[in-house]
């Protein structure tokens, strides 16, 4: 299937999770990421059992602190 991750086209197979689209992503810290699947945030509890699907477009958002 063809996705695009973080705004790069890339192509995994079919069935694959947010969770491992995250591992295969090497997503660093995914405890602080929050992830958008077409545009509608996905639930961290959902990460195990939400399946990605042709098409789909993945981001993954990082907060970061900072400021005074």
């Amino acid at each position: 299937m063809k996705i695009t991750v973080s705004g790069n086209k890339k192509e995994y197979e079919n069935g694959l999770t947010v969770t491992q689209l995250m591992n295969l992503e090497k997503v660093e810290n995914p405890l602080y990421v929050t992830v958008t699947l077409n545009d509608d945030f996905v639930n961290t509890e959902a990460f195990d059992t939400t399946v990605i699907n042709d098409g789909d477009v993945i981001e993954f958002l990082y907060f970061m602190g900072g400021g005074r």
